[in-house]
């Protein structure tokens, strides 16, 4: 797909994915057989549901039928969300995938599986868990620190999420009784 495609798909698909409070995350033209796939997928803080996919295909449909961007060969149009191995890019991908588990390859060289407790602008606090016994450790990453970041599928996550609510509630007890002894 050339730039000037890519580009002119965006402008026509960013709006309408931002009318509804979506996220463009990728755009993706792909041959199959004597027809092309146009692949969109979006995204938000809140996830996307099968219905909002519905609607801004729909969209789309009409935005595409009104332009001449596509050309004149027959596509396919697939509107969908990211898939849970979908790499993690962006500051917006890892805020959304807090309290999960990931796989995190650094600059430094090394490897690090560790879960999501906090994002900001700059970097993530994670905890790295413990192994043959040992507790846990707190680790801050900064985003120019790693190299590339998915998400580990947990088929226990129910147990892992409730252990990082139990350590976000300890930390912000912790936090409510230094602000008291400073009063």
């Amino acid at each position: 797909m050339s730039t000037t495609q890519s580009e002119r798909l965006r402008g026509l698909m960013e709006p309408l994915a931002g009318n509804r409070g979506l996220d463009l995350e990728e755009i993706t033209v792909t041959p199959a057989g004597n027809r092309r796939v146009l692949r969109v997928v979006v995204d938000s803080d809140e996830g996307v549901q099968l219905d909002t996919c519905a609607e801004v295909s729909r969209e789309i449909s009409v935005a595409l039928d009104e332009s001449d961007v596509m050309g004149g060969a027959p596509y396919v149009l697939e509107v969908t969300s990211p898939g849970a191995d979908r790499p993690l890019t962006e500051p917006r991908h890892f805020r959304r995938a807090a309290g999960r588990l990931v796989r995190a390859q650094l600059h430094e060289g090394g490897e690090l599986t560790a879960r999501i407790l906090s994002v900001d602008e700059t970097g993530l606090d994670v905890e790295v868990p413990g192994v043959k016994g040992r507790k846990p450790t707190a680790r801050r990453l900064e985003f120019d620190e790693i190299a590339k970041a998915r998400v580990e599928i947990e088929f226990n996550r129910k147990a892992a999420e409730k252990a990082v609510q139990q350590k976000a509630d300890r930390m912000s007890a912790s936090a409510d009784d230094e602000s008291q002894e400073e009063a």
